[in-house]
């Protein structure tokens, strides 16, 4: 079958887009440990798709590497087994990520890959090639086409009924605050910062007001919305409140600090979450070196994530 990842008019490829689907339709069929999700525990993005595969129970299925999280410009995202909690590429020994782009995009008749490399990237151990670099389809791939071999099979994160409510969350939430947390650090002056920082907090009150009355932002149930809000949140005051969104705390929003807290404590979620890695990541990669040149890592904030949500009720 033809793949659905495109070759520009330049012989590259800027993305990686194929589907792993159970029906099929496609060259990917779901099979147990033929798929490995390369990640990093900094990063929102790559957050996703670690909590779908804790949350489907596919850690048995879906093999994993954590990349180095000190993000360099040039190098981009490579392996660093000699750090703590950082992997060696355990299926191709690459150094770096971008080794399995450009094969991977060479195998499909491209004459190389001229997108931007991320994480996460689901990688075809069978076909020896990327499938995919897009969070958001690799977290629904796991929630709905490994369910042969998944532990949690009745979990569903994207149900058929709630997707058109699920979606026009997702589009607020992931333009006030999802990418808003990064508007206040980048202003270039004092107008553009207070427009920014009015746009964020005013997601971040217009969830509060929601998650106030509903245990969840969509229907009765844990949804992907769920996941992609919670990757920011948690990140929010050990990350962002540092980097001039420090109007408010999460923990100052009684509804968002505890919906936080009972997010982070279902299931293994916790696993997924490495402050560690996520505020080096943040404070020492090369993108805060204009702000933060000596790489000083502030300290962890004394914040309880264990302390009892309430929520159950709701």
């Amino acid at each position: 079958m033809p793949s659905q990842t495109v070759i520009e008019s330049d012989g590259t490829i800027k993305s990686f887009t194929d589907w792993v689907k159970a029906d099929g339709s496609t060259d990917f069929q779901p099979e147990n440990g033929r798929y490995h999700l390369y990640g990093q525990h900094l990063c929102p993005f790559s957050h996703r798709a670690a909590m779908g595969r804790v949350l489907k129970g596919l850690e048995d299925v879906i093999s994993m590497d954590n990349m180095d999280y000190e993000l360099n410009r040039g190098e981009g995202w490579k392996f660093s087994p000699d750090k703590e909690g950082c992997d060696a590429d355990s299926v191709n020994g690459y150094k770096y990520l971008k080794e399995a782009y450009t094969a991977s995009a060479k195998k499909l008749g491209a004459s190389g890959f001229s997108g931007t490399v991320v994480v996460p990237t689901l990688y075809d151990k069978k076909l020896q090639r990327v499938v995919s670099n897009e969070s958001a389809d690799i977290l629904r791939m796991f929630n709905e086409e490994f369910n042969e071999f998944c532990v949690n099979k009745e979990l569903d994160l994207f149900p058929e009924a709630l997707r058109p409510e699920i979606e026009e969350v997702e589009k607020w939430t992931h333009m006030t605050i999802g990418l808003g947390v990064y508007g206040p650090g980048r202003a270039e002056n004092q107008e553009e910062y207070d427009s920014a920082i009015e746009k964020l907090f005013t997601g971040l009150d217009k969830a509060e007001a929601i998650l106030s009355k509903n245990r969840y932002l969509v229907g009765k149930q844990l949804t992907e919305a769920d996941v992609r809000l919670f990757v920011v949140l948690i990140r929010f005051d050990v990350v962002y409140y540092f980097l001039k969104c420090c109007k408010r705390r999460i923990a100052d929003y009684p509804a968002l600090w505890a919906y936080t807290r009972d997010i982070y404590q279902t299931g293994n979620i916790k696993s997924t979450v490495v402050f560690d890695q996520i505020m080096k990541g943040y404070f020492m990669s090369y993108y805060m070196r204009a702000i933060n040149p000596n790489k000083i890592v502030p300290v962890l904030p004394e914040l309880n994530y264990d302390e009892e949500p309430n929520r159950e009720n709701m």
